[in-house]
């Protein structure tokens, strides 16, 4: 009677594949970064130091900046296709509640799916959310960089010290080697 089984929990049956992603650079070195915030408070001062940070540690040509008006919604099309023409990797955040960490991974997906290897910066505390939003896209097991929570209510040093202390994992996610994604 029922060819198959449909699961309302959103959860991937167990042959699911893994994250799909784009391929990496080697370095970062002469790229150019697309940084897309969202609307949340200190996102896109964290993504402006995490880009200063590239420039100057792994010299990065240039970013191109973009704000998403929406916490939720996924980025706009035009946005995106703009930004896979401009920007050789993209750095997605700040995930700092459940809403905008699950676009933030869904962004993340969508420029994967295009072809230009993402960062996505979420708040510590809403992996089930970032986690659950990977699953929903056939992307089980997406990695991303995690930052203590929360991220809003920071000075401007906090801000710059929490993107240095994300640095490294974010080259990892953009090269050759992303890091492994971990069981959370």
């Amino acid at each position: 009677m029922f060819e198959a089984m449909i699961d309302p929990t959103g959860v991937p049956s167990a042959g699911a594949d893994g994250p799909r992603l784009a391929a990496r650079p080697a370095r970062l070195d002469g790229l150019v970064v697309g940084l897309v915030a969202n609307p949340k408070k200190n996102a896109e001062p964290f993504l402006d130091a995490v880009g200063e940070l590239l420039a100057a540690e792994h010299g990065t040509a240039d970013v191109v900046r973009t704000r998403k008006t929406s916490i939720t919604d996924p980025i706009p099309p035009d946005t995106l296709d703009e930004l896979v023409q401009r920007c050789d990797v993209v750095l997605i955040g700040v995930g700092d509640c459940g809403s905008c960490s699950a676009a933030a991974v869904a962004d993340g997906i969508a420029f994967e799916a295009a072809g230009v290897p993402a960062a996505v910066i979420c708040s510590d505390a809403f992996r089930v959310s970032a986690d659950a939003m990977a699953r929903l896209q056939g992307s089980p097991g997406y990695p991303y960089v995690t930052t203590p929570h929360p991220v809003a209510p920071l000075d401007a040093g906090g801000v710059r010290e929490r993107a240095r202390l994300a640095l490294p994992e974010l080259v990892g996610l953009l090269t050759e080697a992303p890091v492994p994604a971990v069981a959370r």
